[in-house]
């Protein structure tokens, strides 16, 4: 499973992938306006530390205007994704972009029907909000293992980018469900590191090794 950090933040981006587990980032206008730039010099920016997947949202909700930043977007890097919101003009905009050869991020996902349209259309990525469906009090791991499942059956070649990730454990069912990516912000990427037993068994090793003789 590939992961991506959600941010507009580029030192928090800086610091996720000098860990080198990153494979890719997802921004959308929310992360970028707390950076403080221009949404294409953000971005630009970021293509220059990340060398994978970078997802870009258009802010235009008829199909001429997503159309038209999309290909602005798609510009200003080869690696960049756009980010195109679950609706009617919004797929629309993404067949043309299939054609195009630009890539797309279906976002704003809350079911699997929406999925399976997005699929159709021609989406690159399909982004289903688990965080927001748990806040309601659904289960957003179910809609994941759903959309997983009916892309398995028919083969599309979109793949399931797990958002809104709150904590470790909705990490671990996407990877065990099969979701080809999860895009977390860098305070989960950090959780997933900590464990109660690391920390003691490196506490114990250090206070070892100053018993040891020195030369």
């Amino acid at each position: 499973m590939k992961i991506f950090i959600d941010s507009g933040d580029i030192a928090e981006i800086k610091e996720a992938q000098a860990m080198g587990v990153i494979d890719g980032v997802t921004t959308n206008p929310s992360l970028l306006s707390k950076a403080g730039k221009p949404t294409k010099a953000a971005i630009a920016e970021i293509c220059e530390v990340v060398d994978g997947p970078i997802s870009a949202e258009v802010v235009g909700v008829e199909a001429q205007e997503i159309l038209r930043e999309g290909r602005e977007l798609a510009k200003i890097h080869k690696n960049v994704v756009v980010k195109v919101p679950l609706i009617d003009e919004g797929l629309k905009a993404v067949r043309i972009f299939a054609a195009e050869g630009i890539k797309t991020n279906v976002t704003l996902c809350f079911s699997a029907s929406q999925a399976l349209l997005a699929a159709k259309a021609g989406a690159t990525y399909i982004s289903p909000f688990v965080g927001r469906i748990d806040d309601i009090s659904g289960e957003g791991m179910d809609l994941i293992q759903q959309i997983v499942q009916i892309y398995r059956n028919y083969e599309f070649k979109t793949e399931v980018l797990t958002a809104s990730v709150r904590h470790p454990v909705h990490f671990v069912q996407a990877a065990l469900i099969g979701a080809h990516v999860a895009t977390l912000p860098l305070k989960v990427i950090k959780q997933l590191l900590k464990h109660p037993l690391t920390d003691i068994g490196l506490a114990q090793f250090l206070a070892d090794a100053k018993k040891i003789p020195q030369s």
